[in-house]
């Protein structure tokens, strides 16, 4: 059984010989900077959570700063570090599959 349903297997080991090497080792660099810029923006962000802390104590934190916390550094760091995680999983899991791909016998 052919993977990409070609008729000409030779089109498909090309393909699969010369792009997807490529294509993952593009996939491991994109890893590597995503990960280390994820390292640096999860240093940046402050550790200090009142939210937790007034959920313990049972106090409010209704205020101004609360309301627009997402416009403020700590919001932009971890939006960012949200994004990073995403691109780090997705980018896996395509490395894992195609390392699939590229071990799937040819009929």
């Amino acid at each position: 059984m052919n993977l990409l349903m070609f008729d000409n297997p030779e089109v498909v080991s090309d393909f699969v010989q010369t792009f997807i090497p490529i294509f993952r080792i593009g996939l491991l660099i994109v890893i590597t900077i995503c990960a280390t810029i994820l390292i640096i923006s999860t240093l940046l962000q402050s550790s200090a959570n009142p939210a937790g802390s007034s959920a313990i104590m049972g106090g409010a934190t209704d205020s101004y700063l609360s309301h627009n916390k997402d416009n403020s550094r700590d919001g932009r760091l971890k939006r960012l570090t949200m994004w990073l995680a995403s691109i780090i999983v997705v980018s896996v899991v395509l490395y894992f599959l195609t390392g699939i791909w590229l071990d799937f016998p040819q009929a």
